[in-house]
């Protein structure tokens, strides 16, 4: 089971941390969130190092879909309506910014890199449609609207926006890597202000991002409460019917559609980590009904932070803790929300005011009612008397036959068969 990113790539094979360093920032997380964080505090002439437990992009990053969009579903009327036009107008022009630098450093990179428009369609509920066109008119976006799209479905209508873009990550973030400072098979094992020890050597930091998809830091900023985790599968079609652009599906659980060069991506399954789900099963029925002379030459699977509200969590850790920062909770959304994150980030470190530090404020309400799921969720999960239960904070774990791993439906740790963590939160392998 590898992503279509993984065929034919040159992946670099880093030294690892050995002995004492000294740096500015401490960037913990080699995927495209960190990356770009040392990119940018880089091209600022800011002094820092960042460290991977395993090797750079072998999680979520070689994963990903690779939509490189601000249009994350319908979701600008939803967001007015929730936070008003000024804070969406302000989130909007983030997400903008992020799409226009992605442009202008993959003119410089052989990332294959191509611009397309972006469609989220609908199978019911068409009066949303209308509603997000006028909410884009507010925003000052031309919004776009399709009645029919190069799909198997029978969509009842489209919006969409131009000039997007998608690309592969792998080849874009090990272009930028071979330009900075990072060791690869350095695990963080304790993190204090100012200082991390690794298993070979401590790293004396200033200020800390902790870019690691779901931070691992559980006594402060009380993320398993504000996020959960949501898996999605992806099958490579060859000899499939091409579509122009980028579709998703309105619905969480839909289905979403790109090329890649020949190859048709079909995304979906989707299901909260730990539950039951379509999983590839619905994607192979629905390829094998809709494109029977197609071939699936791979096939994969991810999983991502969801936050209380919708927005990514980018910032300083809490409250209480002033030099240590935070990006996760991207929503499925990790291209632009990464980028988001680095220029945010670098602007904080470098002590400057940013307009969109309020926006993406990890302090910032977590009263929705998506709390109360994750709360009941997290006390489901430690109330189930079975075993075996998640190295991350005692959750009982569910056995997922499709990827043959153990799952915790609380805050979305992964375990193999024989017990070695896939996905944090965890930390610690098991012994089943």
């Amino acid at each position: 089971m590898e992503s279509i990113w993984n065929k034919n790539i040159n992946r670099p094979h880093l030294e690892a941390l050995k002995g004492d360093i000294k740096t500015d920032v401490l960037i913990i997380g080699g995927g495209i969130a960190g990356i770009l964080c040392a990119y940018m505090l880089r091209k600022k002439g800011i002094d820092c190092i960042l460290v991977e437990a395993e090797h750079i992009c072998g999680g979520v990053t070689q994963n990903t879909t690779a939509k490189i969009t601000y249009q994350h579903g319908l979701e600008f009327d939803k967001l007015i309506c929730k936070f008003g036009e000024e804070k969406t107008k302000l989130y909007l022009k983030s997400q903008i910014e992020a799409l226009r630098e992605f442009e202008k450093l993959c003119k410089n990179i052989d990332c294959d890199y191509e611009t397309k428009s972006s469609y989220v369609y609908l199978l019911e509920n068409p009066w949303l449609i209308e509603k997000e066109l006028k909410a884009l008119e507010k925003l000052g976006v031309n919004g776009l609207y399709a009645k029919e799209l190069d799909v198997p479905l029978k969509i009842l209508g489209a919006v969409g926006v131009g000039n997007q873009a998608e690309f592969n990550p792998l080849k874009f973030c090990f272009s930028l890597a071979k330009e900075l400072p990072i060791y690869e098979n350095t695990k963080v094992l304790e993190l204090k202000p100012n200082f991390a020890k690794t298993e070979n050597g401590r790293i004396l930091a200033q200020k800390t991002i902790v870019a690691t998809h779901f931070p691992f830091i559980n006594k402060h900023g009380l993320y398993p409460l504000k996020m959960y985790q949501h898996r999605s599968y992806v099958i490579a079609l060859e000899n499939a019917q091409r579509v122009d652009g980028m579709y998703v599906d309105e619905d969480l659980k839909g289905m979403s559609f790109r090329m890649y060069g020949d190859k048709l991506l079909l995304g979906g399954g989707s299901h909260r980590t730990g539950k039951t789900g379509g999983s590839w099963a619905e994607l192979e029925e629905f390829a094998k009904k809709n494109y029977p002379s197609a071939k699936i030459v791979s096939k994969w699977a991810t999983q991502d932070c969801m936050t209380l509200d919708g927005l990514p969590y980018i910032g300083q850790y809490s409250k209480n803790t002033p030099n240590l920062y935070v990006a996760t909770g991207f929503n499925k959304w990790g291209m632009t929300s990464s980028m988001v994150a680095a220029k945010l980030l670098t602007d904080l470190i470098l002590g400057n005011e940013s307009e969109y530090s309020s926006v993406y404020s990890p302090s910032r309400s977590m009263l929705t009612p998506q709390l109360v799921i994750n709360v009941s969720e997290s006390l489901k999960g430690i109330l189930t008397p079975t075993a075996p239960r998640c190295s991350h904070l005692g959750c009982a774990l569910k056995y997922n036959p499709q990827e043959r791993s153990w799952d915790c439906s609380c805050h979305g740790s992964r375990f193999s068969e024989n017990g070695k963590v896939i996905d944090n939160p965890a930390t610690t392998d098991k012994n089943f």
